[in-house]
């Protein structure tokens, strides 16, 4: 008899920890958007585009645009830069990076990746170009000035 009490309170508890979950993902998708948020990415004479997720970190971001920031190069894969302002975080680990992602690390580190490779950090995703051929030519192996604006 002493079983079902335990087993009821088992039971309670994962039902509200599925809630909980299931809650967190309406809040703040990580999945490419299906609206229109798209972004121009200039370097130099190269121009890419590039679909935002829809999450508050890509909002957040969108709203600071246009903007025209130097990026620094780092490992031979991307381009960082610290913005003067936070943005909304929702990090985990990717596993793998894609060449054309665009990701925060931390609450102000943006990122621009040209090359693939595995990781353990942890990113926030924005976004990612849609055809990041010619990414790391354009970006070339120093630093870079790059800007952004919204599709028109």
């Amino acid at each position: 008899m002493k079983i079902a009490p335990l087993f009821l309170l088992l039971l309670i508890s994962s039902n509200l920890f599925a809630c909980i979950s299931n809650q967190k993902e309406l809040v703040e998708p990580d999945t490419p958007n299906s609206g229109n948020m798209t972004i121009r990415i200039t370097i130099g004479q190269s121009v890419f585009t590039a679909t935002l997720n829809d999450n508050a970190t890509a909002t957040a971001f969108t709203a600071k645009l246009p903007m025209t920031i130097d990026m620094v190069e780092l490992n031979g894969n991307e381009k960082y830069v610290d913005l003067p302002y936070n943005l909304p975080t929702n990090a985990s680990n990717p596993g793998a990076i894609q060449s054309g992602e665009l990701m925060l690390y931390g609450a102000n580190t943006l990122v621009l990746f040209y090359k693939g490779f595995s990781t353990s950090y942890r990113y926030t995703r924005l976004g990612r170009i849609h055809d990041a051929s010619g990414l790391a030519a354009a970006l070339g192996s120093a630093n870079a000035t790059v800007t952004y604006e919204l599709e028109q």
